[in-house]
Parts: C-alpha cells; sequence; structure tokens
C-alpha cells in the first residue's frame, strides 16, 4: 500500500475513534424516579412473557 493510503487510512481510524470518545464524554445519565423504574421493569415483564408466547 502507498504511504498516502496509511494516512487516509490512520485518519479515518483516527476520526472513528475520536467520535465515539466524544459520543462517551458527552452522554448524559438518565435519571429515573422509583415509579419510572417500576412501569420500565412491569413492560420488561410484559414484552418477556408475550416473546414466550410467541415462541
Amino acid at each position: 500500500m502507498p504511504w498516502y493510503g496509511w494516512i487516509i487510512l490512520i485518519v479515518v481510524i483516527g476520526a472513528i475513534v475520536g467520535g465515539l470518545m466524544t459520543l462517551r464524554d458527552t452522554a448524559d445519565k438518565v435519571e429515573l424516579t422509583d415509579e419510572q423504574r417500576k412501569r420500565v421493569a412491569e413492560r420488561n415483564a410484559e414484552m418477556d412473557a408475550k416473546e414466550s408466547k410467541d415462541r
């Protein structure tokens, strides 16, 4: 591979890694109340039951 191919490859990999690191650093944690956590758990249980029934 010619030298400019390696440079392009390094730039592309750097852009991907940099984008992922920026995304990780800017991500906000979702704070849920106890009621919201309970509703999520109920929906998950309903979906699990529905999926096991469909199989």
